[in-house]
């Protein structure tokens, strides 16, 4: 069963706050919160938001223009899980070229971040599992 299967999307931010709360009280971290935390780190621009009260609430509507900070740190956790798991296949060694040649695993995870994306939202449009053919095929094209 998928982690956050079931939470409400203010749950779900919760969490990252908490994780980040801790993180920087040097407070012990449970494993998810460690890994919410270390991406946290690498996105600095999302630290004020992260110790603001509009974390809970504010709206990032593709309308608005605005990126969502909860939805980028999603994906890069995700990516994470695919790549140590190898899941779907051939995406660590993918990830492994795209780190070599970028010079950097966060630049690399940012490279593949909107493939990911894209076969999410296919996913969720025609109510089908992702395509991982087609994903693989985006990513190599990297």
């Amino acid at each position: 069963m998928p982690i956050f299967t079931g939470q409400s999307r203010e749950q779900l931010r919760r969490l990252y706050l908490q994780a980040w709360g801790k993180y920087r009280a040097r407070l012990p971290l449970e494993p998810l919160e460690a890994q919410i935390a270390a991406v946290i780190a690498e996105h600095p621009e999302y630290a004020s938001l992260l110790e603001s009260s509009q974390a809970l609430t504010a709206d990032y509507s593709p309308e608005g223009g605005g990126a969502n900070p909860f939805l980028h740190m999603s994906l890069h956790l995700a990516l994470r899980e695919q790549v140590a798991t190898d899941r779907p296949p051939g995406i660590a060694h993918i990830h492994a070229a795209l780190t070599q040649r970028l010079g950097d695993s966060h630049a690399a995870e940012h490279a593949m971040l909107e493939p990911l994306a894209e076969v999410l939202w296919q996913s969720q449009r025609s109510g089908a599992a992702p395509d991982e053919q087609r994903y693989l095929e985006r990513l190599r094209g990297l």
